[in-house]
């Protein structure tokens, strides 16, 4: 389900049970609310407040990791590429169609992650996708050296083409999300409690309500930054291609 629509559902039913909160504070006979209910539930909703902005603070964590750890592959990824390139420019014209195989895939790799189609992201973690990687190392192993010198770059650039294509891998692991369902229902379903017993000691006003509308609005934004944060070469939160362009541009010369 997409990111905007699970923050839309988690909106209303925050909002919803706010709104269920100051009706049952109209139609609850007087004693349900007297002192000593009213300090027991505060006590409850006060541990629960507690574990929610716990899950919320791990989720969040979990979220930024996932965010960095793919930024730090796609900065590394650059890096490598344009030194896999390099290398191969020294070794002599012999790897120069390797060199147009490594642009082709770097161009085809940013249009995909570009076109923001689920689909075309998907199918980067086909098995053909891999073995186009693999083709370029298997090009590489095949080179006959005629120098000591020639050695040197061959064995370098094997090296370098198996670190791109595990830092790839990488990168596609972490824009495949890894945000628990479990956990978020769970912290949805006390945000929802909450909000209700909110609604459950105040007495019905405009004021009142457009505080939850403000609340639960800024409590769905949330969990989308967190669902985006965890899908980091796909939708509004993203890590920046630019490393990758430049590369781009860098390659061939």
């Amino acid at each position: 389900m997409p990111h905007l629509g699970i923050a839309i559902i988690v909106f209303a039913c925050v909002f919803s049970c706010a709104l269920l909160g100051l009706y049952l504070h109209t139609m609850l006979p007087a004693h349900h609310l007297g002192d000593e209910s009213v300090s027991v539930i505060k006590l409850t909703i006060g541990l629960i407040a507690t574990m929610a902005a716990l899950v919320l603070g791990l989720l969040i964590s979990s979220a930024k990791s996932s965010f960095d750890a793919a930024n730090a592959a796609v900065v590394r990824d650059a890096t490598e590429i344009i030194l896999l390139d390099r290398t191969l420019a020294q070794y002599g014209p012999e790897t120069q169609e390797i060199r147009v195989l490594l642009k082709q895939g770097v161009a085809t790799g940013i249009q995909k992650i570009t076109s923001g189609d689920p689909a075309q992201l998907a199918s980067m973690r086909s098995p053909e996708e891999l073995k186009r990687g693999e083709n370029i190392q298997r090009r590489l192993a095949q080179l006959s050296p005629n120098s000591e010198t020639q050695r040197r770059l061959q064995a370098r650039a094997i090296q370098i083409a198996g670190d791109v294509l595990a830092m790839r891998e990488l990168a596609l692991l972490q824009a495949a999300g890894s945000t628990p369902m479990p956990l978020l229902l769970t912290l949805v379903l006390w945000l929802c409690i909450i909000f209700g017993s909110f609604g459950l000691f105040t007495s019905p006003n405009t004021t009142v309500v457009i505080t939850f509308f403000l609340g639960a609005i800024s409590t769905s934004i949330a969990i989308f930054l967190i669902l985006e944060m965890n899908t980091p070469l796909g939708g509004i939160v993203a890590v920046s291609l630019a490393p990758v362009h430049e590369a781009l541009s860098i390659l061939g010369q």
